[in-house]
């Protein structure tokens, strides 16, 4: 990276925009030609956004409903990837770095209504090229005992004529052995009770099958099909040595066994329309879980019995998505249209009491069994127009309406219906200044798990089930402004303000649980700042550094203690420092992040959740070739624990003051990972 190059001339082609004039796509697009990603020899196209300036992926949860909240901020050659289950970066990773023929980055209204009010959206556009490309990766990662565990990844493109094949196969394997322990004293005098030495094993091998085919016939004359198979498996092995102030020393034994199951098929197809486009979406995704979650307690070598707890829950989806764009009606871009999604969730959780002879008893959980149903749909229109040659202006409005039905251990059933406005203002005055606005109306999204009961036994836990949970609503407001510093580095800051109704939260339930539930009105703050410097001006030739700080402050009134206190599960302060140097064949550098605690506001304590920052690795990469790099990466050089302190109220929260603490560590000391890449075509 070491020029600034100007935006080109023109911006690709998406399925809500037309082709820009060269003065609006110089005033609203930073771009990047793959010349300018060379020093680092990425193998995909992963790495290449990873090395844009100023630019973070954002992450999307593959479990999120609908379409248009699945957006996150990346598209490829003006279009919006189709899948959900596969995330951006796995998308990204199986496109060869030789079939990037530049990186665009600008506000994000030239693709659609999910994109509007987002400052920074990437558009990848790839070559036209015609032949195969692919990648090939493979790692193997060493824990502390000395377990060695391959991954390996494989996907090929093929180009001819106007269709694009793609097809990938992955193998994931999360591997990672933690030592540590759990100290439980009694307070107020601190009196030791409990003392448990704990190393946990865990093994997550996730395998995956995806295919895809594009077909580029000019301006809105594309298509899109898409398929993924997935199986994911995790295994959890738990010794847990006990020593009890008084009583015997037990020797604790907990196992997980998660499999779970994805299959996902969808598409798009566009045509012109009117002097626009018209594009219908399709997409089925169907997901089986099969949990068992098992704790024994074992004496002198004999059995105390103990817990058990599976699930076995199906969840579906189903969704249909039709707008109308046109790039210029009466001087403003437009776009119209609906969502259609059909969900469900099938769930069946048993916990069980198991006597020391094996025999299992059930305990009865409220809602350990049900069927949640969701029909949703909404209606939207989007438009925008410039106001002077550096002012834009977007309008936004999505009226959206679900029908909620809960059977089986309980019964509900309603609907909601929430208008959701939004007004973004983007200003590019000169010197590469960019500023923008944003005011909307936002509705979180209910997960259907929070409906269901269940345990974590390793916690010793009880989570209610809540089946008249309702979204969480809020008025959000961000500012944000950029601008390019020392050539092609980049400074960001964003502030923001969201006005929150009806928190999710924890609540008590009359079962003398608490569950997901719905207190007051609450707010947030939110102040992020990142700087993406270029070092040669400071005499480090290849270098950059990167520094990423966020603040997020939030307070509503506790329902026990009836005093404000931050949401839950809320980190204050969350910092990222990378610096790399690029000499020629070689490359090397240090990665560090931390932050601050997060806490879950429970019926009985306060769980909270931290680590000794920073967490740090380095690493070091030789590139024999321009197609092939070899990476050592040394995670965890600190060795940097985790900890967990769970203070208890008796009866509850309630009680100013705690009877107990419980301090748990874990640390997986340094993880060393050695990965091959290599692109070929």
């Amino acid at each position: 990276m070491m020029r600034r190059f100007k935006p080109q001339l023109f911006l690709a082609l998406g399925a809500i925009t037309a082709a820009a004039s060269p003065a609006a796509a110089q005033t609203a697009v930073n771009a990047y030609p793959a010349s300018f990603f060379t020093p680092f020899s990425p193998a995909n196209a992963l790495e290449i956004v990873r090395r844009v300036p100023g630019f973070v992926i954002e992450k999307v949860d593959e479990d999120i409903r609908g379409f248009s909240q699945a957006a996150g901020n990346v598209v490829i050659n003006g279009q919006r990837p189709i899948s959900k289950s596969d995330s951006i970066e796995v998308i990204l990773s199986r496109i060869p770095a030789n079939r990037v023929v530049r990186v665009e980055v600008g506000s994000g209204e030239r693709f659609g209504s999910e994109y509007t009010a987002k400052a920074q959206v990437l558009n990848l556009v790839l070559s036209d090229a015609g032949g195969i490309a692919g990648t090939a990766e493979g790692t193997i990662r060493r824990d502390f005992r000395g377990r060695l565990t391959p991954e390996a990844s494989l996907a090929g493109l093929l180009r001819r004529g106007k269709s694009t094949f793609n097809l990938s196969a992955q193998l994931t394997n999360g591997v990672y052995t933690e030592e540590g322990f759990d100290r439980i004293t009694t307070l107020p005098a601190g009196t030791l009770r409990e003392f448990r030495d704990k190393v946990n094993t865990q093994t997550e091998p996730t395998y995956a099958l995806s295919g895809s085919w594009a077909y580029d016939g000019g301006t809105n004359r594309t298509a899109h099909l898409n398929a993924r198979i997935a199986q994911a498996n995790f295994k959890l092995d738990q010794r847990n040595n006990v020593f009890p102030a008084t009583g015997p020393a037990r020797n604790d034994a907990l196992t997980q066994r998660f499999d779970v199951r994805r299959i996902e098929i969808g598409g798009d197809v566009t045509r012109p329309l009117a002097g626009g486009g018209i594009k219908l979406v399709g997409l089925a995704t169907r997901r089986d879980r099969d949990l068992a979650d098992t704790i024994f307690l074992r004496a002198n070598g004999a059995s105390l019995g103990g817990n058990q707890q599976t699930t076995d829950d199906v969840s579906e989806e189903t969704l249909a998505r039709l707008s109308w764009n046109r790039a210029n009606l009466l001087g403003w871009s437009v776009e119209i249209g609906g969502e259609a999604a059909l969900n469900k969730l099938d769930s069946d959780v048993g916990l069980f009491d198991v006597t020391p002879g094996g025999t299992r008893n059930r305990i009865d959980l409220p809602i350990d069994q049900a069927v949640v149903k969701e029909k949703r749909g909404e209606l939207f229109i989007n438009a925008g127009r410039p106001i002077t040659k550096t002012l834009r202006a977007d309008l936004g409005f999505t009226y959206e309406a679900s029908r909620l039905t809960v059977s089986g251990d309980a019964q509900a059933e309603r609907t909601l219906r929430f208008p959701k406005p939004k007004v973004t203002i983007d200003w590019r005055p000169r010197g590469g200044w960019h500023a923008q606005l944003s005011v909307s109306r936002t509705v979180a999204q209910l997960q259907f798990e929070d409906f269901i009961s269940s345990a974590t036994l390793a916690a010793e836990q009880i989570n209610g089930g809540n089946a008249n949970l309702v979204p969480q609503r809020a008025w959000e407001v961000l500012a944000t402004i950029e601008r390019p510093i020392l050539g092609d580095g980049l400074i960001k800051i964003e502030l923001g303000h969201d006005k929150v109704q009806k928190v999710q939260d924890r609540v008590p339930t009359p079962e003398g649980f608490d569950a997901p539930g719905n207190l007051g009105n609450g707010d947030k703050w939110i102040a992020r700042a990142k700087v993406d410097a270029p070092l040669k001006n400071f005499g480090i030739k290849g270098g950059r550094l990167t520094l990423y700080g966020s603040y997020v402050g939030t307070s509503v009134v506790d329902p026990y203690t009836l005093e404000k206190r931050p949401f839950s599960n809320f980190d204050a302060f969350y910092f990222e420092i990378n610096f790399r140097q690029d000499l020629g064949k070689f490359a090397w550098g240090v990665d560090a992040e931390g932050n601050t605690h997060s806490t879950t506001f429970r019926r009985n304590e306060r769980d909270r959740f931290s680590r000794r920052n920073p967490d740090t690795s380095v690493f070091v990469e030789y590139r024999p070739t321009g197609r092939t790099t070899l990476n050592l990466t040394l995670n965890n050089i600190t060795q940097a624990p985790s900890y967990r302190r769970r203070t208890f109220f008796f009866p509850d929260r309630t009680n100013p003051d705690p009877g107990q603490l419980e301090i748990r560590q874990r640390n997986r000391h340094i993880l060393p990972t050695l990965k091959i890449k290599h692109s070929f075509g």
